[in-house]
């Protein structure tokens, strides 16, 4: 595996400064050309023929489906970081993997009982938290679908996309205003943090900030989440570990009291962030339903590195007890 992706990130950074260069434009704009090139596997006759022959000849040297879909994925998520070092926005931020495999074991946990589930992202970036989750799902049948606003995400998203062989529908649009989707079982998502600057569009939301204020984007997403996941439906959200210690938290708290459980809060561990401030944890809610109730005690654990494999291995054990006795 890891020489695959060793070889499918070398062609791939090596495509994408051929255009970077030839083309003077942004390694992560070249990448989304040079991706698309690995997936359609032709040239546009267009160009330059010296610059046309250097792609040909890329092209002649790779064929994606020598490789298997999770050496796709971590090649182009490599490239991808590649691209963003440096200049990265905080939503230009990929989802680490053992992030998005501790998640889609919790999805697993939770839908043990499904053949198939519908899953949505709003915040899905480039998708690799979506792509993490549904390559551990090939045994159950998901419809799949992520929200993102931003404009060279979403073209890698579907690139990202191609190269899994994966369906995925996506939506362009800010997921904080109505989305044309029908109420879906799970939603997992990396939450965007920080201050949400449409204030119009956030004043509909019960969560919005006291007048003279911004609101919180995560608490935003937070609620509008609930509006798109069906009664009973489960919630897996990226949060930062002050969620319920910073301003505007008792709103928060009262608005999921009155709409969700709170099943479970799993702290990151330390080691994966550098700072304090950047700590995360993941949250796991279920929508209140006729038939739903709070769990008898709510899951909670620091995790521990994920290179510590005994104490890795003791928390799959207390969340296994957890859904024999306390669930």
């Amino acid at each position: 595996m890891q020489e695959q992706i060793d070889t499918l990130f070398t062609w791939l950074d090596e495509t994408t400064t051929i255009i970077e260069q030839e083309e003077n434009t942004p390694y992560i704009e070249a990448l989304i050309a040079s991706s698309n090139l690995l997936f359609e596997q032709q040239v546009p006759e267009d160009l330059e023929p010296n610059y046309r022959q250097k792609l040909v000849d890329q092209v002649n040297n790779v064929q994606f489906d020598q490789f298997d879909k999770e050496a796709r994925r971590k090649a182009m998520q490599l490239a991808i970081l590649k691209g963003m070092k440096g200049a990265t926005q905080q939503h230009h931020y990929i989802t680490p993997d053992t992030i998005g495999v501790f998640i889609g074991y919790l999805i697993n946990k939770f839908m043990d009982d499904e053949t198939s589930y519908r899953l949505f992202d709003p915040a899905a970036g480039s998708s690799n938290l979506l792509l993490t989750i549904l390559n551990q799902q090939d045994h159950l049948d998901v419809e799949a679908f992520g929200s993102e606003v931003d404009p060279t995400l979403i073209r890698l998203a579907f690139n990202n996309t191609n190269l899994q062989e994966r369906e995925i529908e996506f939506f362009h649009q800010d997921s904080l205003k109505p989305i044309l989707l029908e109420p879906v079982d799970v939603i997992a998502s990396d939450l965007p943090v920080g201050y949400y600057p449409d204030d119009d569009t956030a004043s509909s939301y019960e969560l919005k900030a006291e007048e003279g204020e911004h609101s919180f984007a995560h608490h935003l997403f937070i609620e509008q989440s609930l509006k798109y996941v069906k009664e009973a439906g489960y919630l897996f959200f990226v949060v930062p570990s002050f969620l319920f210690a910073s301003e505007q938290k008792d709103a928060l708290q009262s608005f999921l009291k009155e709409n969700a459980h709170i099943v479970g809060v799993l702290e990151l561990p330390e080691s994966m962030f550098k700072d304090e401030k950047f700590k995360r944890s993941i949250l796991v809610l279920q929508k209140k339903g006729e038939a739903t109730r709070d769990p008898n005690k709510v899951m909670l654990a620091q995790l521990p590195s994920f290179k510590d494999v005994e104490g890795t291995n003791n928390v799959i054990q207390q969340i296994d007890e957890w859904f024999q006795n306390d669930r």
